[in-house]
């Protein structure tokens, strides 16, 4: 775990309600606002953001800032509930007068932001929340970026690997009461449907829910072989033992919800539950990888990879915080909408993709930077989340 004393550094702060004066608007400043979980079950999340938000303004700063200042950032807690979210956005934006705003991991949060966020004008860039809806708004011009995975694509990731699996090709489908959970329903039936397999059960629940021994019923009676999970790690452990209860053993294969600490949660019962990353610094890396992993060794005081909650996390903002340094040099200036301009004309070699460009504005699509062809599939083994070729549950078909 991260040292207590990275714990007493955090920014908690109560939700403020703020108008939008004009002057207000005029100048902003060298600063990266953050919008995340700090506390609450999620605390990790927020944790992972900031040591990669952390690691990359040390390196930019070393050599010179941006624009000749150094670039700072602001972290606020919002604890996973979207009203919270909504005023840290007009802090960052209106008090703190940053440039950009980083959004952190709960999707109901990241889609109450569209508004705020377009009110005003700053640009966002999600690094974990993957809610398509939020990203793909149909606002023109469009505020809200993301260097993460996306719930359309990861459906279509998951649903592949669900489909070399699954004996009977007989899916179902377990999904949280919740804007990330719901919004991901039309992803997954497009995939299913795509793939030319049967969602034969689709089950919901909500958040603190404590015996899903109902739908774990429904589900192991429908014949699916493979169960896909939209579920955080503390609902994920509740679906686990309630699908050992019934004695329903399917392949689990799910979204980076239960990344976190499901194996710390389920124990054994978590054993080859497989999960979507965007990265791992689980077992070998390449020299960026490694240099930024002995980075967090001495910054934070950790020994072992498998320490770290939602590596994706961090890599993604660290890789995030890069185009965002990128793209206030060529917009010359810290000015939002010069920024966001300048945010489809970066191009960078980065930690999880080589980012060519990083975003699109020919393509709605491509407001997202992680493509598909980047997406990992890991897998629970003994409390550690690790790349699946190197476990027992690694396949070669």
């Amino acid at each position: 775990m991260v040292a207590p004393k990275y714990f007493r550094r955090l920014i908690l702060v109560a939700p403020l309600a703020f108008t939008i004066p004009g002057s207000a608007l005029a100048q902003q400043e060298p600063c990266i606002g953050i919008s995340a979980a700090i506390t609450g079950p999620a605390a990790f999340t927020g944790q992972a953001i900031r040591m990669g938000a952390e690691i990359a303004l040390e390196e930019i700063n070393a050599k010179g800032g941006v624009l000749g200042k150094p670039l700072r950032f602001v972290q606020y807690d919002d604890a996973g509930t979207p009203p919270r979210g909504v005023d840290n956005t007009r802090r960052v934006a209106l008090a703190d007068k940053c440039v950009v705003i980083l959004g952190g991991y709960h999707s109901t949060v990241s889609v109450a932001q569209v508004e705020p966020v377009h009110a005003i004008g700053i640009p966002f860039v999600g690094v974990l929340a993957a809610n398509t809806q939020a990203i793909e708004n149909g606002r023109n011009p469009n505020y809200m970026f993301r260097v993460s995975a996306k719930d359309k694509w990861v459906a279509r990731f998951l649903v592949e690997q669900a489909a070399k699996v699954s004996k009977t090709g007989k899916i179902a489908f377990f999904y949280e009461n919740t804007g990330w959970g719901n919004g991901a329903v039309p992803d997954v039936k497009a995939a299913i449907a795509k793939a030319g397999k049967e969602l034969v059960a689709t089950e919901t629940f909500n958040w603190n829910d404590q015996d899903m021994t109902a739908q774990a019923i429904r589900a192991r009676d429908s014949g699916a072989d493979v169960a896909l999970f939209w579920a955080l790690d503390r609902e994920g452990n509740q679906l686990v033992r309630s699908m050992d209860k019934v004695g329903y053993k399917p392949t689990i294969i799910g979204a980076w919800g239960i990344a976190g600490n499901l194996g710390e949660l389920a124990g054994p019962l978590a054993n080859g539950v497989q999960v979507v990353q965007t990265y791992s610094f689980m077992g070998d890396l390449d020299h960026k990888g490694q240099a930024l992993w002995q980075k967090i060794q001495t910054k934070y005081g950790l020994k072992d990879p498998s320490q770290i909650k939602m590596g994706s996390g961090i890599a993604n903002t660290y890789d995030a915080v890069h185009i965002v340094a990128q793209a206030i040099e060529k917009a010359g200036a810290y000015d939002w909408k010069k920024v966001r301009e300048a945010l489809y004309q970066v191009r960078y070699e980065g930690l999880v993709a080589k980012y060519d460009p990083a975003f699109d504005s020919s393509d709605p699509e491509r407001q997202d930077a992680i493509l598909p062809s980047e997406y990992k599939l890991t897998v629970w083994s003994d409390g550690k989340l690790l790349p699946i070729a190197q476990t027992p549950y690694g396949r070669t078909n």
